[in-house]
């Protein structure tokens, strides 16, 4: 026989528990947890999170908005930083549970990540990534 505590943590995922604030939470533990050799050489790009895209839809996960390493010519001083936004609510929207959701954080991250480094959606494809 087993304690409720000891019930399965995922068994109770409720989507609408996941505010603003845990998903960030959430956000920032699947970054910490990405290997130093992806995340060493991001420089001047920052991560957001919003509830959805501008256009409302729920069938966007994730935007790298910035300029590839690939396609940069000069980057200097006063240069904007990129952002790499994750999206709340089509990301809970496609989950069935907390662990599911903490995985497809960590796909969306690598995904918008590769874009930074001028990875194209055909080569991610291939790697298995999007």
């Amino acid at each position: 026989m087993s304690d409720a505590g000891d019930a399965d943590a995922t068994s109770a995922y409720d989507p609408s528990l996941i505010d603003e604030e845990e998903f960030e939470r959430l956000v920032v533990a699947e970054l910490d947890a990405l290997p130093d050799e992806m995340v060493d050489r991001l420089e001047n790009v920052i991560f957001v999170t919003e509830d959805r895209p501008q256009d409302g839809s729920l069938s966007v996960l994730g935007l790298y908005d910035g300029t590839a390493l690939t396609d940069r010519d000069t980057y200097g001083y006063g240069e904007l930083p990129d952002r790499i936004i994750l999206y709340r609510e089509p990301l809970l929207a496609i989950c069935a549970d907390l662990e599911e959701l903490r995985d497809q954080i960590h796909v969306t991250l690598v995904h918008e990540i590769a874009h930074f480094y001028g990875i194209d959606d055909e080569q991610l494809h291939e790697l298995g990534w999007a």
